[in-house]
């Protein structure tokens, strides 16, 4: 194998890795919401969600 072949190989895998880690992280965020934020705003949201579904309206 010379090395415009492995040059080639190399450019085909990098281009499938890229390829893969798109579409991994597209299945873990919709595209539609803001990006994510701190932590501690996510332990105050789950607060309020488990407290709204205590009541009953």
């Amino acid at each position: 194998m010379d090395a415009k072949q492995l040059a080639k190989l190399v450019r085909q895998n990098a281009a499938k890795a890229e390829k893969l880690a798109k579409a991994r992280q597209s299945r873990r965020y919709d595209k539609t919401l803001p990006p994510p934020q701190d932590e501690d705003a996510d332990v105050e949201r789950e607060h309020f969600f488990k407290e709204m579904k205590r009541r009953e309206f």
